[in-house]
């Protein structure tokens, strides 16, 4: 491995677990729940996978989420 990329580890890696369990559980929620406060189901599925560097997911809790 390159120096630099051992340097930025310890960075790195919390990163991709956090972004990886936003993922999962955006998901699960996502098929758990039938109702949103905006869209449906299929346009939160896109959004969550396609945006899924943080952004999907966030978007989804923010905006597609809705309060039980």
């Amino acid at each position: 491995m390159n120096t630099e990329i051992r340097e930025y580890l310890p960075l790195l890696i919390p990163l991709v677990i956090v972004q990886f369990s936003l993922l999962g559980y955006s998901l699960f929620h996502i098929f758990r729940h039938k109702s949103y406060k905006h869209g449906n189901r299929a346009i939160w599925l896109v959004v969550v996978l396609v945006g899924m560097n943080f952004i999907g997911p966030i978007l989804y809790f923010i905006f597609g989420r809705e309060e039980e």
